[in-house]
Formats: C-alpha cells, structure tokens, sequence
C-alpha cells in the first residue's frame, strides 16, 4: 500500500531525532539498493546528522559511477568502550592516572591530589552502540544482509530500526516502516517520501536524483518490466526535471560491460539447449567457464533478461550458474504467461519469486552438468502437472509453496537474493515494537533470482 502521512511523519522525527545514522542494503547489493542508501546518506547528510552507509559485500565496481560510491564502507567498529566513573565529592581532587595490566587484569591507578575515594564512589558501564537509527534499504528481512547482520545482532536487537522497502514479502522488521508495495523500487518509496517533506524536496540534488533514478530504471528494466505503474514513469519523468543524468545511467548500466562479462555471455549463448516439445530452454555456466573467462558468478544476471529469456517458443527459459565457493548452484528463471515460474521453484526446490520471474539454488551435488540436467528434466514435469491442473480447474498456487516461500511474493526480481534449497529458520533476536519484548526474527522470504 501506499505510504501515509502518519508513517511519514513517523519516520521524519527518527531521522530528525537521531545524531548518528547507519545506512545498509541487502547483501549482493544491486543499483536499487545501492541508490537508495546513497541517496539517504546524501539528503541526511544535508541535515548535519553523522552516517555511516554500509556496502555488505564487495562493492560492484560496474555501481563507482553513482554519487557518493566512495563513501560506502564494508565493517563498522561495533567495539564498545568500557567506562568507568568515580564520583569525586567532598573536596577530593585527582593528581594523576596510572594503569598496568599483568595476569590478565588492568589494574587502573587513582592518585588523589586531596581527600580519599572510596569503593562507593566507583560506577561503571559501556558506551553502548555508535548509532542511535538503523535505516534498512530494500531488504525484505534482515538475514538478507548476510554476515554484516549476523556478526552484529546485538546492534540490530537493541537499535531501532527505520524498514525502506517495496516488496510484498517484506516481514515488517523493524519499529518504523515505510514499505510502499506499489512501488516499483525502493528509490520510488525515497522519492515519496522526500517529496512528502516539504524541508527536504528542496534539498533532491542532481546526485541525489541520478541515485533515485538509478534504482527506477534498473528495477523496471528501462520499464519494461510488469511492476511499471503510471506513478513510475511520473517519478521518473520529475527527477529528470530535478537533474538526473539519465544518460550517465544508461552508459554505465547497459553500455558498459567488461570484457570478462561478455566473454561469459558468449559462453552462455554457445551452450543453451532447448526442449521443443517440453518448452523449456535453459543454458549453462561451470565454476570452469567463469575460471577460464576470468569472470564471476554475479556478472551472469542479466544474461537471462537480456538475451535467453528472448528465445521464441518456449514457457520456461533458466539459466543455471555453479557458484565459484562449491556451495551449489543458482538457477535463475523466466516463463510465459501460461506457467506460474515461482510456484515451481517453490514446490520442486523451495525457492520461488514472482509468477514470471523466479529463482532457486540446490547444493549436494557432484557433478554440475547432471544437476542441471536433473532439474530441467523435474521442471518438466512440474509444467506438465501444472498445465494439466490449469486445465481441470484452478491452481493452488498456496499449495505448492512452501513455508519458506513468500505466498505473494515480490513483482520486483533481484539477482542478488536467491534462497538455498533448505533455508534455514533464523533463531536471532530482533527487537520489536518499543516497550514489547524481543521475539524471534522472523525467516527471510523474500526470493529472488
């Protein structure tokens, strides 16, 4: 739904009422989510408040371009110091401070200049966390950060958290949310919100703009995509209005490309098959085929938009890459109107996305080719099934979804998010509502490819 004014005005007072903020998208993070939170950090540098924003990944050199891409970092110090305070009453005044440390102990020397302390005297306590607001971009769970979450689930228990998002899977983290479904990417939702603040619709810079847009253009692919809504191309039409270079974008985004990347997709395209009379095409990547073309797994993402996906006479076109760590693989995958993609990566291998556009990934194999070929020949028969069902009556789309699998999953399709075969349920605290108790973070649905 639509962000309303009480969820704004919500989330302008954190932001007006914390000093230090920290700014983070998911893992793999893609332009959407890397525009987004340099497009936060911008503005709310603006606003005097101290940032950290985080990139919880290697940073995709093909994003540099994007304004304020330098200041990204990967860690934070979430160190906390250890204070200890004396209460000085009764005239006592301190000359000098000594330590030692031996045997494992820090031995901290007193020495008044005039009267005696006392252990009474003597209080102690930590710093606490360095940020006062977590702004979490794009991400539709927490997990979805990857390690950066899970080496510092403390800070993200104790420290209220601001949830930015657009996908329908979002489990509504957080103590505030600004989650628009109807948007077409997270930039979108920023934009409604920026606007929405008359202080801060004046402060939309060109930079801030070229971000904002950035994550409109890729998360429609140049609007191609179903989820592009009249409010959209509006969107986009204003921050061209307020600067965006719409022109740097399409140059670094779709004109751009490594010699590595072009290689893989040469390699993609030179094996792709197809199944005539299942209507099925699929290609493959080996951890040999991103080795010898000195690429990685993460530039085969747009080979299924780009070029596969546009093979005639098919339902089902996947690309299934072998992950460079041995972990498994990730299938990536498009159909036609007439098959429900996500609801046969649910059912066959729990991963699952939008009806059209979905992902998945299976490990414990030994041989990758056979793997592949295993899964192409189980979508088949899961076409078949459900073209049989699609006949006979309506499809239980709910039914063949697994827990784990959004039930209304998200229009917008990520690379950087695919959920493994057999997730695995998050026992990590997660702070709620103020004045509740701490309950279980809830498991990462959002599934994409």
């Amino acid at each position: 739904m639509p962000l309303n004014k009480d969820q704004i005005s919500a989330a302008r007072s954190a932001i007006e009422g914390a000093e230090r903020l920290l700014i983070v998208p998911h893992a793999n993070v893609d332009p959407d989510g890397l525009g987004s939170a340099l497009a936060a950090f911008l503005l709310f540098s603006q606003l005097g408040k101290e940032i950290t924003v985080i990139c919880p990944d290697t940073k995709p050199e093909n994003l540099r371009f994007l304004p304020g891409f330098e200041k990204l970092e990967q860690n934070i110090d979430s160190s906390q110091n250890f204070v200890i305070t004396i209460n000085l009453h009764d005239g006592v005044e301190v000359d000098k401070l000594r330590y030692t440390v031996e045997d494992h102990r820090v031995n901290i020397i007193v020495m008044p200049k005039k009267g005696k302390i006392s252990s009474q005297q003597i209080s102690y306590g930590d710093t606490g966390h360095p940020f006062d607001l977590i702004v979490a971009v794009d991400t539709a769970d927490l997990p979805l950060m990857g390690e950066f979450y899970t080496e510092n689930i403390d800070m993200f228990s104790e420290v209220p958290i601001l949830n930015i998002d657009h996908h329908v899977s979002n489990s509504n983290y957080g103590q505030l949310q600004l989650i628009d479904t109807t948007a077409a990417s997270a930039t979108e939702v920023l934009y409604e919100w920026f606007t929405h603040v008359s202080e801060w619709k004046e402060k939309i810079t060109p930079d801030i703009a070229t971000l904002l847009l950035t994550g409109l253009i890729t998360d429609t692919r140049s609007f191609q995509n179903p989820n592009t809504t009249p409010r959209s191309l509006e969107v986009a039409a204003e921050l061209l209005e307020r600067g965006a270079r719409q022109q740097e974008i399409v140059q670094h985004i779709y004109k751009t490309k490594p010699l590595s990347t072009l290689k893989i997709w040469g390699r993609a395209l030179n094996q792709i098959q197809m199944d005539k009379g299942a209507g099925i095409v699929w290609s493959t990547i080996s951890k040999e085929d991103l080795a010898e073309m000195e690429a990685t797994a993460k530039e085969t993402s747009g080979i299924l938009d780009e070029l596969i996906s546009t093979i005639p006479d098919a339902d089902i076109h996947v690309l299934f890459t072998e992950l460079e760590d041995g972990s498994g693989l990730k299938a990536s995958a498009r159909s036609s109107a007439a098959v429900d993609v996500s609801a046969l990566a649910g059912k066959l291998f729990g991963g699952g996305g939008h009806s059209r556009a979905a992902g998945f990934r299976v490990s414990g194999f030994d041989n990758f080719q056979l793997a592949a070929l295993d899964c192409v020949q189980k979508l088949k028969e899961g076409m078949a099934k459900q073209k049989e069902s699609a006949i006979s009556g309506p499809i239980d789309v709910q039914a063949r979804i697994p827990e784990s699998v959004p039930s209304n999953p998200s229009p917008t399709i990520f690379p950087s998010m695919e959920k493994p075969v057999t997730p695995t349920k998050s026992t990590d605290i997660v702070s709620e509502i103020a004045d509740k108790k701490n309950t279980g973070a809830q498991k990462g649905t959002d599934i994409v490819l």
